[in-house]
Order: structure tokens, then sequence, then C-alpha cells
């Protein structure tokens, strides 16, 4: 696998979809509304389709996996999944959080993982089998902290909104036993993560745009992404993902999120 090449077309990728979304940022965007009532501006429209055309152009035998425009070559067994601006609603309301999100999949599995914030211009580049990278004007060494203890971690999330079902009351669970919470985030807290500010991230509703850049830009930084069963996300599964700095949190936290116990009649 040619990672020098593939980062490459994927820091250009979020080159062009920074160059088109900065100028929208806190500009009064007007946003639509999606069929699942989540937000959508011409700076996520704008930036899929800059990103589209620069990895086309690199390998026009990949497919293109996009939230706004949706599947290119699906029988290709490298796909690029982009999330064009990760966090809408922070970026509509002029909070630096969003993100442009880029991965690469081989055969559904992730390889390679870029989370770029483009105002603070930060951005956090993964690879399987290598150390993650992280660039920025305020410095932070990458690297996930040690946080052996749950009682110890700092938990984040971005809305209560995505727990819905039986997901609030296992995550409920789960935020009990540790130091604290942090609501809001959306790609920039497992960036954090990365950087050994945040232990744990437990989310749900996620797709795979939002998870898959994720995975190499943790686990390069000696942390895990998993389902909240502890197993490896998949295309096809539930939308619940858990993120930990420190690998010890990981059978703790799975084992906090399990289903609450039936309450005696």
């Amino acid at each position: 696998m040619d990672f020098p090449r593939l980062i490459a077309a994927a820091e250009a990728a979020a080159d062009v979809a920074g160059a088109v979304v900065r100028p929208f940022f806190r500009a009064g965007v007007a946003a639509d509304a999606k069929s699942d009532r989540s937000p959508v501006t011409i700076a996520d429209r704008t930036s899929e389709q800059a990103m589209r055309a620069v990895l086309s152009e690199r390998f026009p035998d990949h497919g293109i996996l996009g939230e706004e425009f949706g599947l290119d070559r699906p029988d290709a067994a490298l796909r690029w999944v982009l999330d064009p601006i990760d966090g809408t609603r922070a970026f509509i309301t002029g909070r630096p959080t969003f993100g442009i999100l880029i991965a690469l999949l081989e055969n559904d599995r992730p390889i390679l993982g870029v989370i770029d914030q483009p105002v603070t211009g930060e951005r956090w580049i993964g690879a399987a089998g290598q150390s993650s990278v992280f660039r920025g004007p305020f410095g932070g060494r990458i690297g996930c902290r040690p946080c052996p203890s749950l009682a110890d971690a700092e938990l984040s999330c971005t809305s209560p909104e995505m727990l819905g079902g039986g997901d609030m009351p296992r995550w409920k669970q789960l935020a009990s036993k540790v130091r604290r919470n942090y609501w809001g985030g959306d790609c920039y807290a497992y960036g954090l993560l990365a950087l050994g500010q945040i232990d744990i991230v437990a989310e749900s509703d996620m797709k795979i745009w939002d998870w898959a850049p994720l995975v190499a830009v943790v686990e390069g930084a000696g942390g895990r992404v998993t389902d909240w069963n502890g197993a490896p996300l998949r295309p096809d599964g539930d939308g619940r993902v858990l993120a930990v700095g420190d690998p010890a949190l990981l059978p703790l936290a799975v084992a906090a999120l399990s289903n609450p116990p039936v309450a005696s009649p």
C-alpha cells in the first residue's frame, strides 16, 4: 500500500475542502433540512464536490462514498469515505468544533483517516500500522494519555439527542462512573482524545462517514475505536461508537454500557 501517495491525496482533498468552507464560516449561510431533519448547507455540498474531484483525478479506480452525493464505483476494493462538514450544527452556529473528515477503506476496513479543522488550522492524520500525526498552531503532542480508571476519565458526547431509544440509560451508566462529562465536539472530540485531552467518547446514531475517518487517527495515537460491545465497527453496524484513549478502559466502558438490569416488579 502506497501510503505516502494516499496521504498526499487525502491532504490535497482536505486542503481544497477547507478553502471552500472557510469563506462560509460565520457568514450567515442558510441551512436546508434533509430527510432525517439534519441540516445541510452550500458549504457541505461544494466541499464534497471539491474533494471528489481531487480524489477521482488521482485515483480514478477507487470508489467514493460521500454523505451528500452517495456512492461512486461501488465494486472498488478501495473506497474513500467523505464527510464534507462533520458537525454542520456547530458550523452554522459559528463554533469551530466541526471538521472535514476523509477516510480510505480497504474491503470495508478503515486504513487511513484525516480529521481537519479548517478554521483553527489543526489536522490529524492516521494510517494503519503507523503513528498518527498532528499539525496545528496551538501545539499539543499527539498520543492518548494513560488513564486506566473510569473514575479518572473525561467523557465526551456530541449531543443527548443522538442517544435515542434505549441508548440513553446505557450511556448514563457510563457517565455515572467517570470524573466528568462534556457535551459537544463532533469529530473534534476524537481529535482531542488523540491528543490526550479526553479519555472516552461514547456516541450512537453514527453513519460510516462519521466514524470511518476517526479509526486510524485514534488507533494510531494509541487508543481504540469499537462499537459499544467492544467489537470492530462495520458499515452495516448499529451506529454505536466507543473510543477510548487508554485500551485498559475498553472493557470497563463496555461493561458500563451494557444493557441496564431489568427493575424488579
